[in-house]
């Protein structure tokens, strides 16, 4: 097979599986969602069965824990959750408004006469962008419900899911040797250098930034609520979610939390730095200590790669996309290195120049040789 036909026969392929993934996107959110379970934890299994236990009874103890501590996680947090995102939501125009009365005690009339706005055309433009943004999301909430079904979903997800994720426990091994059985043996050790390098940036990134996100949101959640900010633990498990993109945690939520001490703490402005000092403290540690440690400094995944593959993959997939977009990026990353590192060694790159070099350096050892 000419190396035309090899990458025609994996573009097709690619192609059929991309059809494939977006035709029953709906119906895969379980299916994925147990396999990407089972990755994560597969380290656990392979060092219980290390210790002596069988495949099955290791898969079984540790999706038992996982369940009875995701249970216990939900009946205790998710109803001060739901507290606080209603109360946030109740109290947001208060905020908007004092939003308002700062800007005026800030900039100042002067400045307003420059600019010839004024108060209450801030105040309108702030109600506009709020009940802009308010429909635009009841429509993208109506959207998300009516089209990815999230009552079947979300039964599914808390029923098949921990199945699937069990099975593929059992079987991982077996199945990544049967998967290597199919490849091609012309092609069998590229594909395995390929696969070893995107499953080391996956490994590396995802399990890496599944602990730094949980231990970022962790530390931001008890740190703002014994500062006595509200919405403390809203906040700060929010810019813990996020922070699976890079800065984008520390940031965001840095800036939510930060504005809302604003109106919550003046004029004390103590407790106002002292937020400010939290998310500082977080994002160094998180820079520094976290992510050298449990990710490491060679997965080569950008921030806007990553931003980029959550918002593309989020948009062709709905949910199942924002689960598929980080390994996928990961894969693609690995593929396109490849790519580009055959065309820098080719003839397309260097020309005739290249194979003058690569004659002259056969001739000379020719003549080494002679």
């Amino acid at each position: 097979m000419t190396i035309r036909n090899t990458a025609l026969f994996w573009l097709a392929t690619a192609l059929v599986f991309v059809l494939l993934l977006y035709e029953f996107s709906e119906i895969l959110l379980p299916f994925v969602a147990g396999m990407a379970l089972a990755y994560l934890l597969d380290p656990v299994a392979d060092r219980l069965t290390g210790l002596g236990l069988s495949r099955t009874w290791a898969a079984a103890l540790i999706l038992g824990v996982f369940v009875v501590v995701l249970v216990m996680l939900l009946i205790i947090i998710v109803p001060v959750l739901a507290t606080q995102a209603e109360s946030f939501i109740i109290n947001l125009p208060r905020y908007l408004d004092g939003l308002q009365k700062w800007l005026t005690q800030q900039a100042g009339t002067k400045l307003f006469r420059v600019l010839h706005i004024s108060s209450t055309d801030i105040r309108g433009s702030l109600g506009s962008f709020v009940s802009d943004g308010t429909s635009m999301l009841t429509t993208l909430l109506a959207k998300v419900w009516s089209g990815s079904r999230v009552v079947v979903s979300i039964v599914s997800l808390a029923v098949v899911t921990p199945v699937v994720a069990f099975y593929m426990l059992i079987d991982w091994d077996r199945m990544i040797e049967t998967v290597d059985g199919w490849l091609p043996r012309q092609s069998q050790p590229t594909i395995r250098a390929l696969a070893a390098e995107m499953n080391l940036g996956v490994a590396r990134f995802v399990r890496g930034q599944v602990s730094v996100s949980a231990l970022v949101g962790l530390f931001y959640a008890v740190a703002l609520s014994l500062a006595g900010l509200d919405f403390g633990l809203l906040i700060g498990l929010f810019a813990g979610l996020i922070s699976f993109v890079p800065y984008l945690g520390s940031f965001g939520g840095g800036a939510l939390a930060i504005g809302v001490a604003l109106f919550q703490f003046p004029p004390d402005w103590t407790s106002v730095v002292v937020v400010a000092v939290i998310f500082l403290f977080g994002q160094f540690v998180e820079g520094n200590v976290l992510q050298p440690k449990l990710i490491g400094s060679k997965v080569g995944l950008h921030p806007v790669w990553l931003m980029f593959a959550l918002f593309a993959f989020g948009a062709l997939f709905g949910f199942l996309g924002l689960l598929i977009a980080v390994p996928s990026a990961s894969a693609l990353a690995v593929l396109i290195r490849f790519v580009l590192g055959k065309y820098l060694d080719s003839p397309i790159y260097w020309g005739q120049q290249r194979i003058r070099t690569v004659e002259t350096e056969a001739s000379g050892e020719h003549d080494e040789v002679a």
